[in-house]
């Protein structure tokens, strides 16, 4: 029996009540630390097409790392494997801007949702397009089928002048020979792309190819094939929330990516997708209220891959 995803979603807008506003900004970023705290929205988007949503889910923000999985998805399906010389597939166990393992590692960031293997996921676009933050763009665009989606150019100035230790780690990579283009260049197509703005009806859509082995269900167009599929959707379950991925998978039960701008994309493969977008982070840089969300959105649904 199908749940009933309205009800649901209702049950869990009147839980989170308590916990809004609870968490911390990511005022590292001083754009992001203008966003209202209060703000929580929840979308779910089925394979049939049918959407239920429930507070600010139509209200746009800052993806940040949520893109980190899409810009992946396009340079996995123009590389292949090939990728894997360049970053790693494994947890990291440290903070997302963590410099400390590319010592060890001698610049082969440990996976591509942390800071560094999205720098090196960004140099590939970089080298495979003109303009890699707007192949990007585009192909989130094409993805959730909403041209008007856009960088919030705000936040991408602010990301910008703040990027001292992603240029750092950019550098110390291209010492190592994993950096491939200019520095400068690749952080600017780096903090633009972080800066693309969705609602959480518009992301849920966009992720969808990723329960569906792949395919974008309402146009029928091969994003990737299903065995690489099932590999994003593998790291998004063991990477994908910074270093709580394990406590995630634990609570959750689902692959996912978090930004710091307080978004979270759920896969429940062959059913739906869930974006769940609260700004308020836990000490991990995960939305607090967003993360409970899904974790009572897997309890009511009895829904998850476990």
């Amino acid at each position: 029996m199908r749940p009933d995803y309205a009800a649901i979603l209702e049950t869990i807008h009147a839980e989170v009540q308590p916990l809004i506003g609870q968490g911390e900004l990511a005022g590292y970023i001083p754009e992001l630390a203008k966003v209202p705290i209060e703000r929580f929205g929840m979308a779910v988007y089925r394979l049939d097409g049918t959407v239920h949503s429930i507070g600010d889910a139509a209200a746009r923000f800052s993806l940040q790392s949520v893109t980190k999985l899409f810009a992946l998805a396009l340079a996995f399906s123009r590389e292949g494997d090939a990728i894997w010389s360049r970053v790693g597939r494994e947890p990291s166990g440290n903070p997302f801007n963590s410099l400390v393992q590319l010592e060890y590692e001698r610049g082969i960031p440990r996976n591509p949702f942390i800071n560094a293997g999205a720098l090196v996921i960004t140099d590939i676009l970089t080298s495979r397009f003109v303009q890699a933050d707007l192949a990007v763009l585009q192909f989130m665009q094409m993805l959730s089928n909403e041209p008007g989606i856009d960088f919030d150019q705000a936040v991408a100035r602010s990301e910008r002048a703040t990027a001292h230790r992603n240029s750092a780690m950019a550098h110390f990579m291209k010492g190592f020979g994993n950096l491939h283009n200019d520095v400068d260049r690749v952080i600017d197509n780096y903090c633009r792309q972080c800066s693309i703005t969705m609602s959480c009806v518009e992301l849920a859509r966009a992720g969808s190819f990723l329960a569906q082995h792949g395919t974008v269900p309402w146009s029928g167009v091969k994003v990737l094939e299903r065995s690489p599929a099932k590999r994003l959707n593998a790291l998004m379950l063991t990477c994908g929330t910074y270093d709580a991925a394990g406590d995630f998978a634990y609570r959750v039960g689902l692959p996912a990516k978090s930004g710091v701008g307080g978004g979270i994309l759920a896969v429940v493969p062959g059913e739906a997708t869930v974006a769940v977008w609260s700004p308020g982070l836990d000490a991990n840089g995960n939305s607090l209220v967003g993360t409970y969300a899904l974790e009572r959105f897997t309890d009511l649904t009895a829904q998850s891959i476990f």
